[in-house]
């Protein structure tokens, strides 16, 4: 084992523990035992690899449930990457199997590790190299040439890399021309979708050689896959007053025994929705702070693009929203004497449990929750 760790004494975990924000004390004495009992199967060992993941995971399976044990693989996730961080380990071997497996999560990694049939669940996460396949150096040169001219060109890599992928688990041919490999990738899938990438394929490629090339002609797209999948675009509904009123009523009889309160909440902010025009995440947002009832008006807080933006509400949505506010206090939900709208001034001064409570806090009162 190289560097420091692990160490005799076992201060590096109690070092690790103590710069974590962990308010209880049991998270504290969690942490330690899942730690402690990994330090104790890794002094057992020459080298912190593979080997000592399998022999913690064989060795805790018995104490704790799978669900718990992967939990648990977080822990010492993090605590590997501290180590590599502090240089008291020289490779995090999680770390170096995500790397051999081209893949970008360590989960998958730790279940592969806890299943039955390590080897082969390893070998079924091995994803293709990027840019590996007869073609990759030519792709890979084309998306460092169009950073380095400026451009973020995000979408088109993933583009690229998935057709990468293909030709290097589905490979042809030697010397299969170009468009008998985007032919063949065309034929894995036959949705009106997949055509217009293969038709973004070509074009990008067309841009490739053209590069290498400029005397090549310049080639001619293909509307056809665009306009295709242009006629499957979902359409928006636009919604009837009768409709909405079906809806209203549909929320005012929402069953939920449990919580009564929960049908005048869904029903406040369907209402909100309709005659105010707010997002979801606008509504999921609110505080009682931010209507103002005697002048009939809402404020709108961290809205798109971050601005901020007061509505005025009908009288007969402020007649509901009273009703609303009465309901919340007879079922002694909030604070009577924080009704009303704040000042941003005092509300930006208030603590988070000071802070009157949301709409949304109450037992699920989502918009996407009324079927």
């Amino acid at each position: 084992m190289t560097a420091r760790w692990p160490d005799p004494n076992r201060a590096t975990i109690d070092r690790y523990v103590a710069s974590l924000d962990l308010r209880s004390m049991k998270s504290r004495t969690c942490y330690r035992q899942v730690l402690h009992g990994f330090q104790d199967v890794a002094e057992r060992h020459e080298a912190l690899d593979q080997e000592v993941l399998l022999a913690w995971l064989k060795e805790s399976a018995n104490r704790r449930a799978t669900s718990t044990l992967l939990h648990r693989t977080r822990i010492v996730d993090r605590f590997l990457e501290r180590l590599v961080e502090i240089s008291a380990i020289e490779c995090n071997p999680v770390v170096a199997l995500r790397d051999e497996c081209n893949i970008k999560q360590c989960m998958p990694i730790w279940r592969a590790l806890a299943s039955q049939d390590t080897e082969q669940a390893l070998a079924e996460l091995r994803q293709p190299k990027p840019f590996a396949s007869v073609l990759g150096e030519m792709m890979a040169e084309h998306v460092m040439m169009m950073r380095r001219r400026g451009y973020k060109y995000t979408s088109q890599p993933l583009l690229l890399l998935r057709f990468d992928r293909f030709l290097q688990l589905h490979p042809g041919p030697e010397a299969e021309p170009l468009n008998a490999m985007i032919d063949r990738w065309a034929a894995t899938n036959v949705t009106r979708h997949h055509a217009e990438e293969c038709e973004e394929l070509k074009r990008v490629f067309a841009k490739i050689l053209r590069h290498r090339d400029p005397s090549m002609p310049v080639r001619r797209p293909d509307p056809r896959p665009r306009k295709e999948v242009a006629r499957q675009w979902r359409k928006p509904h636009i919604y009837s007053p009768a409709d909405v009123r079906r809806m209203l009523e549909v929320a005012r009889s929402y069953p939920s025994p449990r919580v009564p309160l929960r049908p005048l909440s869904i029903y406040t902010m369907l209402l909100l929705a309709y005659c105010a025009g707010l997002r979801r995440g606008e509504l999921a947002r609110l505080d009682l702070g931010d209507f103002d009832l005697q002048g009939g008006t809402i404020t709108i807080r961290q809205t798109k693009f971050f601005k901020t933006r007061i509505l005025p509400l009908p009288d007969s949505v402020v007649v509901e929203l009273r009703a609303y506010i009465d309901a919340r206090r007879r079922a002694g939900v909030s604070n009577p004497g924080k009704i009303g709208r704040m000042p941003r001034q005092t509300e930006r001064k208030l603590t988070k449990r000071e802070r009157p409570m949301p709409l949304s806090r109450y037992e699920e009162p989502h918009l996407g929750d009324v079927g």
